[in-house]
């Protein structure tokens, strides 16, 4: 775990309706690792991803609602240096793109959602 530092963002959490499936995605498509905790009747109910394999500290809990610009969710954004095969991953594991490549200024970006219909992007200025 690293350092908590004074009024920074320190850690994400985002809902899931599918805690599996949602797993499975972001460990094929980004390298994520997770930690499972609070087991309930149907397997975990909360999974924790590190600072190490996704950037920043965060988790996922299970829950009937998704994150999107659509309802005025903040959108959270990747990085890539490889843009159109990051695509791919994101399709491969299961994501669904929602906004197509497009350009903006200072880069290009694309937004997809994860199997629990979470929203999310991914830019690159290559």
């Amino acid at each position: 775990m690293r350092k908590a530092e004074h009024e920074k963002i320190n850690y994400l959490e985002f809902p899931a309706k599918d805690l599996v499936a949602t797993k499975a995605f972001f460990s094929q498509a980004f390298n994520w690792q997770f930690t499972d905790y609070a087991q309930g009747e149907s397997g975990p109910e909360y999974s924790a991803f590190s600072a190490e394999t996704a950037g920043l500290e965060g988790g996922f809990y299970r829950a009937d609602l998704s994150a999107s610009t659509h309802s005025g969710s903040a959108l959270v954004v990747f990085y890539s240096e490889a843009l159109e095969q990051t695509e791919q991953k994101v399709i491969a594991a299961g994501g669904s793109i929602v906004k197509d490549v497009f350009s903006f200024p200072g880069g290009r970006r694309f937004h997809f959602t994860d199997p629990s219909g979470n929203e999310f992007a991914v830019w690159s200025n290559n």
